[in-house]
């Protein structure tokens, strides 16, 4: 199969580049803008595969979309680009607005038309795939689960930006006959991570003896998804899904925000202990919590598990020593990706 990846250099999108080039005889057309969260670095190791090709591409420009959808020909096209960052929606909406909605329309014009060009049997095989977040469901109580079915309710700039992607896809799919299929994922983590979520941001904090910040008190509740999971899902949605529907992909482990930081303070503390003999703990510090939090997200995986037996096989506490270990080994890669990007300071103060 010909893969066309949107998004490929990001956190996400370079794993599933990653797993496709090493794991399967796919062949992949990496499309990204190389912004600030998007890093050639995450491609490196599979750069030279004779079946993977990167070009520099903005999705927002139709002609170039158009032009390499057209050239690569692709059987099926995996949308993950996006803007991301739930602080940087509030510090700068209309990023998220251009990116995530008119960069997505731009995508479904071009699909639709290369689509509509193919023969029978290719526009039966052929896939739009479009990648997206639980966030769209609002916020929940501390009881409950998201399921396909969660009326929306977006809290944030960057949630509804996302939600808003999610209706036109559906909307090109019922209105057009594009055939699609999406996804809604959890919180997800693991290497390669850029360095202002959570916890890339709290290693690296901890191993420089920087404050960690904690937003509130910390009781803020997130479904935690090892990316290395999220990706074989997705794989396994565009390979069986069925067309027009939707998938929720989750980790099954609820945490709250502290204790995602104090499980990080613990592995450092056994991997690389504190000169001074302190817990890493004690570099806590809690901070005015992020303008119209969400409490708790959860979301329930009954759906591709029983229609395509997926389950995620990592548990929380091995992806977050996996992760951690990553950073510590992989200080070069997060010094390299952040330089005059990023400095580990406190984004989507409301103004």
């Amino acid at each position: 199969m010909k893969i066309l990846i949107t998004g490929g250099c990001g956190f996400i999108g370079s794993a599933l580049v990653r797993y496709l080039i090493r794991g399967s005889d796919h062949a992949v057309l990496n499309l990204d803008k190389l912004t600030y969260a998007g890093n050639l670095a995450s491609v490196e190791p599979i750069s030279k595969d004779p079946r993977y090709a990167f070009h520099q591409v903005d999705i927002c420009d139709a002609t170039a979309v158009a032009k390499a959808i057209s050239d690569f020909r692709p059987d099926a096209v995996m949308h993950l680009a996006a803007e991301t960052h739930v602080d940087r929606s509030i510090d700068a909406p209309a990023e998220f607005l251009q990116t995530n909605i008119m960069g997505t329309y731009t995508m479904l014009e071009a699909a639709l038309r290369y689509w509509q060009g193919l023969s029978v049997d290719g526009r039966s095989r052929f896939r739009f795939h479009h990648i997206s977040t639980d966030e769209v469901y609002g916020t929940l109580g501390a009881e409950g689960l998201f399921h396909e079915t969660t009326p929306y309710a977006p809290n944030s700039p960057y949630s509804a930006s996302k939600a808003s992607s999610d209706h036109l896809v559906r909307a090109w799919h019922h209105t057009f006959g594009l055939p699609v299929v999406l996804t809604n994922c959890s919180n997800n983590y693991g290497p390669y991570q850029f360095p202002e979520k959570l916890i890339p941001l709290v290693t690296l904090n901890a191993i420089d003896e920087k404050p960690l910040p904690v937003y509130g008190q910390g009781t803020n509740v997130r479904d935690w998804l090892f990316v290395d999971d999220h990706v074989r899902a997705l794989l396994q949605v565009v390979e069986e899904g069925r067309v027009g529907e939707t998938y929720n992909i989750g980790g099954g482990s609820e945490r709250k925000n502290i204790d995602v930081v104090l499980g990080i303070c613990r592995v450092l503390d056994r991997l690389r202990p504190r000169a001074n003999g302190a817990p890493h703990e004690a570099l806590i510090t809690y901070v005015t919590d992020r303008p119209g939090h969400d409490f708790r997200y959860a979301i329930s995986t009954e759906k591709i598990q029983s229609q395509l037996g997926w389950t995620p096989s990592v548990t929380f506490e091995e992806g977050l020593e996996k992760t951690v270990r990553w950073y510590l080994k992989n200080r070069g890669w997060c010094d390299e990706v952040s330089k005059g990007k990023y400095e580990r300071g406190r984004l989507g103060k409301a103004k």
